[in-house]
C-alpha cells in the first residue's frame, strides 16, 4: 500500500518533531485524496501552533496523543476521488496540514469552492473549511500561487485588523503602535494604514534592530522603534496597540508607560512565541483582548454579504503583495528532513522577514 508522510509536532514543545510514515487512508464515498504540492511557511504557522489548543487549530487534522499537525495555506491536486462533484486533476487552494497528502470530504460544492464537511470540523471556525477550486480563476491569480500561500492569508488578517480599527473609529487613538511590524501581518497592516488618505493616525512599528533596514525599505511606518527603546513612543498621545508578538512583558511595559492613553490593546499573533507570554493581570488603560480574524470576518459577512470581506481582503492582499514583491525572495524546501529544519529555524527567529519560505513533503 502506498504511504503518506506527515510531520508531527509536540504540542507542548514545538521544537520537538517527528517524521511519520503511514499507510494511505482508504477513501469513503464522497471523499477526495489531495496531494499537497506546496505550502507557505510563515510566522502565521507558528501562531496556529501556539494557539492550537486555545482556538482549535490542532483539531482540523488530528494526530495522536500529545502530537499535532501544523496547518497552513497551500496548493494541492486531487489525485483520487469518490466525489461526484470533484474530479481528479483539480487544483485546490486552502488550509492543509504539514504532510504529503490529506483526505477531504467536499460538501456545499459551488463552481469556485467547496466546504469540507468532515464531522470533526463542523464546530471549528468555518473560514478554514473552505477550499478554492482554482481552474476557473483568471490567469493573473493562477500565476500568484506562492504569494497566495505566503502572503494572502496574512494580508487578509491585516485587512481585518485595518477594518476593525476603522469600524471602531480607532477607539479615538491618535497613533497605532504595531508590535513585530516586520512580520507579514504587521507590515501589511502598516501598509494599509499608511496608504489610506482617510487615516490620519501616526503609524509606529516596533521591531528588532536586525529588521529595521527591512522595515525601512517598505516605507510603511511614520516611526520605527526597536525593542527596549519603547520610551521613544509619545506617551502623551492616545494609542491603539496591535501586537503580533505575543510578548506579555512588552504589553505590560507599554500599558504602564501609556496608562489611560492606551485606548485599545489588541493581541493578534505570537511571533515571539517562546518569550514570556504572561502579563500583569491588572493593567492601566484598555484591557488586552485577543483579535480573532474569522470572528470579524463573520461579522462583516453578516453586514456586507457572505464572502464580501474575504473578497475585499483578497484584493487588498494582492495589492500589498505586488507592492512588496521586490523585497521578498522566495525559497523552496522539499522533503521532510528539510522541512523539519526550516520549521525549527522559523521557531528560532532565524528566518529573515525578507525570505518567503515554501515547503513540500
Amino acid at each position: 500500500m502506498t504511504k503518506r508522510t506527515e510531520i508531527w509536532v509536540d504540542r507542548q514543545n514545538l521544537r520537538e518533531t517527528k517524521i511519520v510514515e503511514l499507510d494511505q487512508q482508504p477513501l469513503e464515498e464522497g471523499q477526495v485524496r489531495v496531494a499537497i504540492d506546496k505550502m507557505g511557511l510563515t510566522a502565521n504557522n507558528v501562531s496556529y501552533a501556539v494557539s492550537g489548543d486555545f482556538i482549535g487549530y490542532w483539531k482540523y487534522f488530528p494526530a495522536e496523543g500529545a502530537w499535532g499537525k501544523v496547518p497552513g495555506w497551500a496548493m494541492g491536486d486531487v489525485v483520487e476521488s469518490r466525489s461526484g462533484d470533484i474530479a481528479v486533476g483539480e487544483r485546490l487552494y486552502g488550509f492543509f496540514p504539514m504532510a504529503s497528502e490529506v483526505v477531504l470530504e467536499p460538501g456545499q460544492v459551488a463552481d469556485g469552492f467547496f466546504i469540507d464537511a468532515g464531522p470533526h470540523r463542523a464546530e471549528l471556525p468555518a473560514l478554514y473549511n473552505q477550499y478554492l477550486r482554482t481552474q476557473g480563476e483568471p490567469d493573473f491569480l493562477k500565476s500568484l500561487e506562492d504569494e497566495r500561500c505566503l502572503l494572502f492569508p496574512l494580508f487578509i488578517t491585516s485587512f481585518g485588523l485595518y477594518d476593525y480599527l476603522i469600524d471602531n473609529a480607532f477607539f479615538n487613538a491618535q497613533q497605532v503602535v504595531i508590535g513585530s511590524v516586520s512580520s507579514k501581518t504587521g507590515f501589511g497592516l502598516a501598509h494599509l494604514l499608511k496608504n489610506d488618505p482617510k487615516v490620519g493616525q501616526k503609524v509606529i512599528g516596533l521591531t528588532s534592530p536586525r529588521n529595521v533596514e527591512f522595515v525601512e525599505s517598505l516605507g510603511c511606518c511614520d516611526q520605527i522603534v526597536t525593542y527596549g527603546e519603547e520610551s521613544e513612543i509619545d506617551a502623551e498621545l492616545t494609542t491603539a496597540w496591535v501586537d503580533m508578538s505575543g510578548d506579555g512583558p512588552l504589553t505590560t511595559r507599554l500599558h504602564h508607560m501609556l496608562e489611560e492613553n492606551m485606548v485599545e490593546s489588541c493581541i493578534v499573533g505570537g511571533t515571539h512565541w517562546d518569550s514570556d507570554r504572561r502579563r500583569d493581570k491588572e493593567l492601566p488603560g484598555a484591557a488586552p483582548t485577543f483579535f480573532f480574524a474569522p470572528g470579524h470576518i463573520a461579522k462583516r459577512d453578516g453586514e456586507w454579504g457572505q464572502g464580501e470581506m474575504w473578497r475585499r481582503g483578497s484584493e487588498a492582499g494582492a495589492a500589498i503583495a505586488n507592492s512588496v514583491s521586490g523585497q521578498l525572495a522566495v525559497e523552496k524546501f522539499s522533503g521532510a528532513k528539510e522541512v523539519e529544519a526550516i520549521w525549527r529555524d522559523m521557531l528560532d527567529n532565524k528566518v529573515s522577514p525578507s525570505r518567503g519560505i515554501m515547503i513540500s513533503i
